[in-house]
């Protein structure tokens, strides 16, 4: 009996949030008396393995097969499943990532297991996993259990703390063999283009939002610009030349309502909500944004959440812990300034 944690990867190196499922998986571990075993796929498998034994991983399960190189459900999933079958733990953790998500919902469906999926915490009773999950976009935690013998659960980024990493690694490692599943497969990798120097929402400690107030900026549109056009023009000038020095003054990466992004303003992939990014950093400054249900399913989790709109009734005052009624504006520059001020000190 042993508890799987499955490491995600990229470019032969772990995901960050991976060490997060980790720390996850060794308390389930520790709660059952028993280990924690990684499992890492692809490329630079027994290095990464190496690294989880530094963060508290006891045993590893690597395949480098070169059909792994590249992440693809099927295969990922005919590995995860076999292993599963065959070992019988009393859990599979994994961030729920994208990846993560449809990795262990798949291999659940092929063991015929229960998956908890977006867990925020986790506990053990007699001998049962239990995980509690925002529902209600995020209004409230039920608490659900696995009714099978291996209980896969997806975790949410941030919501459990990653182990020290330690100075060196004790961790067995066995490798084991990849399942050929060709006919299954429908996808063929051809490469990634990745994006330099911006910080990924899921993993970022700090996140400046904009909304639908972005629009309200006081710089002229140029002339042959009227309407719509000029409101998109105003919103995007906002986003680059006001939340962008705030975000770089903090190291913090740039967020968006779902209204802010329907009307063009900035893209899809800075949404913060229930159809967008679900995160959970430090801090949150919400800059002209009214709060919506959708919005604050995406961002309640937040340790303390900063609100700047000029309607105080807006809803989202009721979920920050600090509020400033005012002109995004206005009170953005200034904040800045005063950050750089502070950090130069």
């Amino acid at each position: 009996m042993t508890v799987f944690v499955w490491i995600e990867n990229f470019d032969g190196q772990a995901i960050g949030t991976s060490w997060e499922a980790l720390g996850a998986a060794k308390a389930i571990a520790e709660a059952l008396s028993t280990d924690a075993t990684a499992l890492v796929f692809g490329d630079n498998a027994e290095a990464i393995a190496a690294e989880a034994g530094r963060y508290g991983a006891d045993n590893a399960l690597v395949c480098a097969d070169s059909g792994l190189a590249e992440y693809r459900l099927e295969s990922y999933a005919a590995v995860l499943s076999k292993l599963v079958s065959e070992r019988a733990p009393q859990a599979v953790v994994a961030v729920a990532s994208n990846r993560g998500r449809e990795l262990l919902a798949s291999a659940a469906v092929d063991t015929a297991s229960g998956l908890i999926s977006e867990a925020v915490d986790l506990r053990i009773e007699a001998g049962k996993i239990i995980a509690a999950r925002p529902a209600y976009a995020g209004k409230v935690l039920m608490e659900m259990t696995a009714d099978s013998r291996t209980s896969f659960v997806t975790i949410r980024g941030r919501a459990f703390p990653a182990p020290e990493r330690g100075a060196a690694s004790s961790i067995h490692i066995e490798k084991v063999k990849a399942v050929a599943v060709p006919d299954a497969i429908s996808a063929v990798v051809e490469g990634f283009a990745a994006e330099i120097g911006k910080i990924n929402l899921a993993d970022a400690a700090i996140i400046v939002s904009g909304g639908r107030g972005m629009a309200n900026n006081p710089l002229a549109a140029p002339d042959e610009l009227s309407g719509e056009e000029a409101s998109i023009w105003k919103a995007k000038r906002g986003f680059a030349d006001v939340l962008a020095p705030l975000a770089e003054a903090l190291g913090a990466a740039i967020g968006a309502s779902r209204a802010a992004v329907d009307a063009g303003y900035i893209p899809y992939e800075h949404q913060v909500g229930q159809t967008g990014k679900v995160v959970n950093p430090d801090l949150y400054i919400a800059c002209g944004i009214s709060g919506a249900i959708q919005h604050q399913a995406g961002m309640r989790g937040s340790k303390i959440i900063v609100a700047i709109n000029k309607d105080g009734a807006a809803p989202i005052f009721k979920l920050a812990r600090y509020g400033i009624v005012g002109d995004l504006y206005e009170v953005v520059p200034a904040l800045t300034e005063a950050l750089r001020r502070r950090l130069r000190n």
